[in-house]
């Protein structure tokens, strides 16, 4: 662990929003699997909660939490839950978690307290995008679990139990704390709970770039491109399987982030998963941590022009326990603007892999992409 050349100013204009309650969130032991099987043994979920503790210990151990503004909030109301969930449902993830556990619909096993900490985890995004919306924090991370970018208004999906983001954006757009907002989305599944939030909201821009067809299967085209009022403020890039640094690069620069300054938001919102990492059992991506690294950078430098720095990341997927931590904590680095760095052992290795170029039929697909947004523009 590396500090060599900190000057600390006692300035902490990043806020670390988390709670000890989320990661008691149990799914029971299913794996890799969305439930137990005859002939599976039982062994944890992979949505475990050691990926995220292990990400609060490796801020603790290099120092960097020392200058977050660390934030314990208090959990999301009901009557914020109800601003994008069905009281239908919330009266089923309380009923069904009392009654000895459940499931919140498709692919979203829960245990006896696991709705005390969505509630838990929906309260720290509520908290992120508020205290950036007000200028408390100049950004914000947001360590939510269980994560939230499958769930729907009516049903959980894919680990997600409550619509996290969609929970928080609402409010804040409520309360009149912000008005424009982009969502980002870059975990390698597609971001539906974003999506069927605000399909026909001409005010949020949704997008998503996502491993194609892997979770939902039933969503995340790029055809899918809002409705109503809303049609043009939803993009998906559903990549394909195998895509590196060079294909994430050019997706980047050609497609994101124009598209998040034409829409010229008051803030931004990442849905922060790090399963499109080299390492992770659910993805067939090959980001390393620095690619995260560059893509806060990005984004930052984005939200400095457009929106005075306005940037709020909300953890998602990432299930390699390993990996993680070192994503999450370049991540952080960079939106802290700190030089406390943690090596990464396998950033340069995964870097030098082969097809971590961009490959022909990649750029051939996105630049088709390209050609029909700026069509529809």
């Amino acid at each position: 662990m590396s500090t060599t050349g900190l000057i600390n100013t006692g300035l902490k204009t990043t806020g670390f929003y988390w709670h000890e309650r989320c990661f008691w969130h149990d799914q029971g032991a299913i794996g890799v699997f969305s439930s137990p099987g005859e002939f599976l043994q039982p062994q944890a979920a992979s949505e475990s909660p050691e990926s995220k503790r292990r990400l609060k210990n490796i801020l603790e151990v290099s120092g960097l939490i020392d200058e977050l503004e660390v934030v314990k909030p208090p959990a999301a109301t009901q009557e914020d839950l109800l601003r994008f969930h069905t009281p239908r449902y919330l009266k089923m993830l309380a009923k069904d978690d009392a009654r000895g556990g459940g499931n919140g619909g498709d692919c979203a096993p829960f245990m006896p307290g696991s709705w005390a900490a969505a509630q838990q985890s929906a309260g720290l995004a509520v908290a992120a995008v508020e205290d950036v919306a007000l200028g408390k924090v100049a950004n914000a991370y947001a360590l939510c679990r269980p994560p939230g970018h499958h769930a729907e208004a009516d049903q959980g999906r894919g680990f997600c139990l409550l619509g996290n983001i969609p929970v928080a954006v609402m409010r804040a757009r409520a309360l009149g704390q912000v008005k424009r907002v982009a969502i980002l989305d870059w975990d390698v599944h597609h971001g539906n709970s974003q999506q069927s939030a605000f399909y026909a909201d001409p005010e949020v821009l949704t997008v998503s770039i996502h491993q194609s067809g892997n979770y939902p299967l039933d969503t995340g085209r790029f055809e899918e491109q809002g409705e109503g009022a809303g049609k043009g403020a939803n993009l998906n890039l559903p990549m394909p399987p195998g895509c590196g640094l060079g294909a994430y690069q050019y997706a980047m620069e050609t497609l994101i982030l124009p598209a998040l300054d034409a829409f010229a938001p008051d803030m931004i919102v990442v849905a922060c998963g790090y399963d499109a990492c080299a390492k992770d059992p659910l993805g067939k991506m090959l980001l390393n941590s620095g690619a995260f690294a560059e893509m806060t950078a990005q984004l930052k430098a984005l939200a400095e022009r457009r929106c005075s720095g306005k940037l709020v990341f909300v953890h998602e997927g990432g299930y390699s326990e390993g990996y993680v931590p070192l994503c999450g904590h370049s991540v952080i680095q960079t939106l802290a603007g700190s030089e406390i760095a943690v090596p990464d052992p396998q950033n340069d290795e995964i870097a030098a892999w082969d097809y971590q170029a961009l490959q022909p039929h990649q750029q051939a697909l996105m630049d088709g992409w390209r050609q029909q947004w700026e069509q529809n523009a």
